[in-house]
C-alpha cells in the first residue's frame, strides 16, 4: 500500500480532551453555596437546589443553589450598595478591573473550555477556539471603552443597577457580552445564568474574586423562572438585558411596560443563508456547515433557511449531503467531533417534534447514515427539502441541527423569501460578485449580514436584530449605549386628557368652514367616522374643528407610510434638501404660525415668534444632519471589515405633546424623517391646528406622498392603535403615564421599538432635546461583514 492509499484509508481515532482539572474543580466546590452575592458565596435562602446534568451522558453534574425572590433582593441590594463607589471610580480604575478579569480568564481558559463543553455539550473545538477566546476579547476590549467613556460618550453615565438574564447555548460568551459593557459603563450587575448551564458562571465569579473586582459590583445568582421574574420585576433595577426566546422577550417587554427601565432584547432568529448561482459552492458548503451545525444548531443566528438559486440547487444539495455524511457526531470532549449532544432531553424532544410536523406539512427530511452514541441527547444533522415558505421548518426557530431548503429564481425573489419571517437577526449572502452581495445586504431585514461567511463576531462590532429578534445591540459602540443614559431636560408632567367634551364658545365673525381634515398619503382626507372635535382658543372660543381620527384612519395612514418607498430609498442628501425646503416654506409663513400659537396657547407675541423660529432652526438642524449622522467601518481582528450601516427603523408612529406644540411636533417628526423613516404623527390633542396648518407647507415642499401622515384625535386612543399595529416598526410617545405604559405593553405583537416619556414631556427648546439623542432612536444599525483576501 503506497502513501496515498494509506492516506485515503485513514480513519479518525479518538482524541479526547483531558477533564481531570475540571473534575478536580467539581470536587473542590460546594454547589449548595453557588450564589455569589456581595462578594460572598451563599446558599439559597429557601434551601432549594436544581440539578444540572451532562448532555453527553445525562449524568448528574451538580445540585446547584436555586435562588428565590429574597435572594434576588439581596443581590440587588448588594449591587445598589456598590454602585455609588463603582460609578464614581475613574475610567482607568474600571479599565484595570476589566483587564484583570480578561487576563485571569486567559490563565484559566482551558478549564473554562472544558467546563463549558461538559455542561453545554458543544464540541471542545468550539468552546476552546471560539467561545472562550471571544469572551476574553470582550473584557479586554471593553477595558478600553471604560477609559474612553468621557471622551466618546460625553454627557452620558452608567444607567445604574443592571439585571441580566442569559441563555444556555453560549453560557460564558453571553455572560461576557453583558457584563463587560455594563462594568465599563460604571454599572453594577445582577446576572442569572440558565439552569441548564450554570458552571462557567460560577467559575467566572471566582475569577472576579481573584481579579479584585469590588464586592457587590458583580453578583451571579443561579436559579429558574422565579429568579428571572424577580430580576425583571425588581424596582431597584434600572435596566434589563435579556437573551433568549422571543416568547419570553415579549413577556419581559410587557412586564417592564411603564416602569421606566431601559430594556435590550436579543431574541430568536430564522436566518437566511442565500447562495447565488455565481457563488463558490465548495466554500458555501463549508460556510453552511458553520452556519447551521455549529453548536448543534443551537444558535439564535443559525443559518437555518438555505435559499439557493434554481440553476445550482441540485449541485449544491448533492454537495451538502456528501458533507453531512462526513460530519462526526459523538463525545463533545473529542477534538474530532463536529456535532455534540443537544443541551437537554426537552430540547431533543422539541427538535424531533418540529421535524415530524415539518414532514407532515410536506417537507422531505434526509439524514446521513450514521450511528448515534448510546447515551446522551444526540440528534443527527437533518436536511429538509421541498419546504414551502409556510412550512413550520421555514417559519419557526427549531434551535437544532435542522436545515430547511428553498429555491429562488432571481435576486428580488431571494430578498422576498429571506424577509418572509417575523424574525430579523442575521443573514448570509454568498456570491463571487461583491456588487450583487452589497446590493442585497441593505435590503435584508436583519441586524447582521455576513458576505461569503457566517458566524463572524467581534467585541468591536455590534450584534442584534430587527423585528421579533429584539432590539438593542451588544458589542461595539452601539452596545455601550445600551448601558448608558443621558439626562434629557424634562418638561411638564402630562395629565390624561379629559374624556368629556368641553363646551366651546362660538367665535365672532363669519367663516364658511373651520374644519381641518386628516393628512394621509399626501392628501387631505375626511376621517372615516365623519366625526370632528372642536378646538378652543386660549380664551375658550372656537378656533376651528379637526377630524376625529379612528382605528381605520390609522390603518390607512400606516398603509400609506408603508407604500411610500421613495423616501427611505432617497439619498440622505435628497432628504436633506427636502427638509431645508420645509424650513424655508415654514419661514415664509412664520408670522401666521406665531399668530396661531398666540391664539391657541395664549403665549405672548415674542414667545410665539421664538417657538416658530426655533422650529425652523430645528428643521435646519436635521436637514444638515441627514447626510452626516452616518455609520462606521470597524476593523475586527480578522481579514474582514464590518460596515455599521445606519438604516431607518421603518414606519414610526409619533404621539406629540401639548407643551410647545409646534416645536415639540417638529422636534419629533424631523429626526425621524431625516433618517429615512416614514411617519404617522398624532399631534397635540389640545392644539392640533398647529399641525393641520402645516399641510400646505408639506404639500409644496416636495415631500413624497405618505412620508408624513397626520391623524388628529384622541391621543390615548390613537396611541393604542399604533401600539397594536404590527406594520408600525417604532413608536414615540409623549403623553400621560398610563397611556405610555399601556402602549408599551401593547407593542409586543411585533416587538416594535418604543420610546416613551413615561408621562413627562421634554423641554423642546433645550439643545439636549435635539441632535444625536433623537437621531439614534430613528435608526437601526446593521453590521455587514465583508471578508477580503484568499
Amino acid at each position: 500500500m503506497n502513501i496515498l492509499e494509506r492516506y485515503h484509508a485513514m480513519e479518525y481515532g479518538p482524541a479526547p480532551e483531558a477533564r481531570n482539572e475540571a473534575d478536580a474543580w467539581f470536587a473542590a466546590r460546594d454547589f449548595g453555596k453557588a450564589l455569589f452575592i456581595g462578594g460572598d458565596w451563599k446558599a439559597a435562602s429557601g434551601g432549594k437546589t436544581f440539578d444540572t446534568s451532562e448532555p453527553s451522558s445525562g449524568k448528574l453534574l451538580a445540585k446547584v443553589s436555586d435562588a428565590n425572590a429574597a435572594d434576588i433582593d439581596a443581590a440587588v441590594s448588594a449591587a445598589a450598595k456598590a454602585l455609588p463607589k463603582w460609578s464614581a471610580s475613574t475610567g482607568y480604575q474600571r479599565a484595570k478591573a476589566l483587564y484583570a478579569i480578561g487576563r485571569a480568564m486567559q490563565r484559566h481558559q482551558r478549564l473554562f473550555a472544558v467546563l463549558e463543553t461538559i455542561d453545554n455539550g458543544k464540541p471542545i473545538r468550539e468552546s476552546r477556539d471560539i467561545d472562550v477566546p471571544l469572551a476574553i476579547r470582550h473584557f479586554i476590549h471593553h477595558a478600553g471603552w471604560a477609559q474612553a467613556l468621557d471622551r466618546d460618550f460625553p454627557g452620558h453615565k452608567g444607567v445604574g443597577v443592571v439585571g441580566q438574564i442569559i441563555p444556555w447555548n453560549f453560557p460564558l460568551l453571553m455572560l461576557a457580552w453583558k457584563i463587560a459593557p455594563a462594568l465599563a459603563a460604571g454599572c453594577t450587575v445582577v446576572l442569572k445564568p440558565a439552569e441548564f448551564t450554570p458552571l462557567t458562571a460560577i467559575l467566572f465569579a471566582e475569577i472576579c474574586e481573584r481579579a479584585g473586582v469590588p464586592k457587590g459590583v458583580v453578583n451571579i445568582v443561579q436559579g429558574g423562572p422565579e429568579a428571572g421574574a424577580a430580576i425583571v420585576n425588581h424596582p431597584g433595577i434600572q435596566k434589563i438585558a435579556f437573551t433568549g426566546s422571543s416568547e419570553v422577550g415579549k413577556i419581559i417587554r410587557k412586564a417592564t411596560a411603564g416602569s421606566g427601565k431601559k430594556l435590550s432584547l436579543e431574541l430568536g432568529g430564522k436566518s437566511a443563508f442565500i447562495v447565488f448561482e455565481d457563488a463558490d459552492l465548495d466554500s458555501a458548503v463549508e460556510g453552511l456547515v458553520d452556519g447551521i451545525w455549529f453548536n448543534q444548531g443551537q444558535v439564535c443566528c443559525a443559518g437555518s433557511r438555505l435559499l439557493v438559486q434554481e440553476g445550482i440547487a441540485d449541485a449544491l444539495i448533492a454537495k451538502v449531503k456528501v458533507r453531512m455524511s462526513r460530519l462526526r457526531v459523538g463525545s463533545p470532549l473529542d477534538k474530532n467531533t463536529d456535532i455534540g449532544p443537544l443541551v437537554d432531553l426537552t430540547q431533543l424532544d422539541r427538535v424531533k417534534g418540529l421535524i415530524a410536523e415539518g414532514a407532515r406539512q410536506g417537507a422531505v427530511c434526509w439524514q446521513p447514515d450514521a450511528t448515534l452514541p448510546s447515551s446522551g441527547y444526540y440528534h443527527l444533522p437533518t436536511l429538509a427539502t421541498g419546504v414551502s415558505p409556510a412550512n413550520i421548518l421555514a417559519q419557526e426557530e427549531v434551535f437544532g441541527p435542522v436545515l430547511a431548503t428553498m429555491t429562488f429564481r432571481n435576486t428580488e425573489e431571494a430578498i422576498e423569501l429571506a424577509n418572509n419571517t417575523r424574525y430579523g437577526l442575521a443573514a448570509s449572502v454568498w456570491s463571487e460578485n461583491v456588487n450583487l452581495a452589497l446590493h442585497v445586504a441593505p435590503q435584508l431585514k436583519a441586524g447582521v449580514v455576513w458576505i461569503n461567511g457566517t458566524n463572524m463576531f467581534d467585541a468591536a462590532c455590534g450584534f442584534g436584530g430587527y423585528r421579533e429578534s429584539g432590539f438593542g445591540r451588544e458589542g461595539g459602540r452601539e452596545g455601550m449605549f445600551e448601558y448608558l443614559a443621558a439626562k434629557l431636560p424634562l418638561g411638564p408632567v402630562i395629565k390624561p386628557a379629559t374624556s368629556s367634551a368641553q363646551p366651546v364658545e362660538q367665535a365672532g365673525g363669519v367663516a364658511i368652514d373651520r374644519t381641518a381634515k386628516l393628512f394621509i398619503g399626501g392628501k387631505q382626507v375626511r376621517p372615516d367616522g365623519n366625526y370632528s372635535i372642536a378646538v378652543a382658543t386660549a380664551k375658550g372660543k372656537l378656533a376651528g374643528e379637526v377630524g376625529l381620527g379612528s382605528r381605520k384612519d390609522i390603518r390607512d395612514a400606516v398603509s400609506a407610510a408603508r407604500a411610500c418607498k421613495s423616501w427611505p430609498e432617497a439619498t440622505a442628501y435628497n432628504r436633506s434638501q427636502v427638509l431645508y425646503y420645509l424650513a424655508e416654506n415654514l419661514s415664509g409663513r412664520a408670522s401666521e404660525f406665531a399668530a396661531r400659537l398666540t391664539e391657541l396657547t395664549g403665549a405672548n407675541a415674542k414667545a410665539a415668534r421664538d417657538e416658530v423660529e426655533l422650529s425652523i432652526e430645528r428643521l435646519f438642524l436635521y436637514a444638515g444632519l441627514a447626510d452626516k449622522f452616518e455609520g462606521r467601518v470597524h476593523q475586527p481582528p480578522a481579514r474582514a471589515v464590518t460596515l455599521a450601516l445606519h438604516e431607518p427603523v421603518g414606519v414610526v408612529g409619533i404621539v406629540a405633546p401639548d407643551n410647545q406644540p409646534l416645536l415639540g411636533f417638529v422636534s419629533l417628526v424631523a429626526p425621524a424623517l431625516a433618517m429615512g423613516n416614514t411617519v404617522i404623527a398624532v399631534p397635540s390633542e389640545r392644539y392640533p391646528l398647529l399641525a393641520t396648518d402645516l399641510y400646505q407647507v408639506i404639500e409644496y415642499s416636495d415631500v413624497p406622498a405618505g412620508a408624513i401622515n397626520i391623524v388628529t384625535g384622541r391621543s390615548a386612543e390613537l396611541a393604542g392603535v399604533l401600539a397594536k399595529h404590527d406594520d408600525v416598526d417604532g413608536l414615540w410617545l409623549f403623553t400621560d403615564a398610563e397611556t405610555c405604559a399601556k402602549a408599551e405593553a401593547d407593542s409586543i405583537g411585533n416587538l416594535k421599538r418604543v420610546w416613551s416619556g413615561n408621562g413627562r414631556s421634554l423641554d423642546w427648546a433645550s439643545e439636549e432635546a435635539a441632535g444625536d439623542a433623537l437621531l439614534r432612536r430613528a435608526i437601526e444599525v446593521k453590521n455587514v461583514w465583508v471578508p477580503y483576501g484568499d
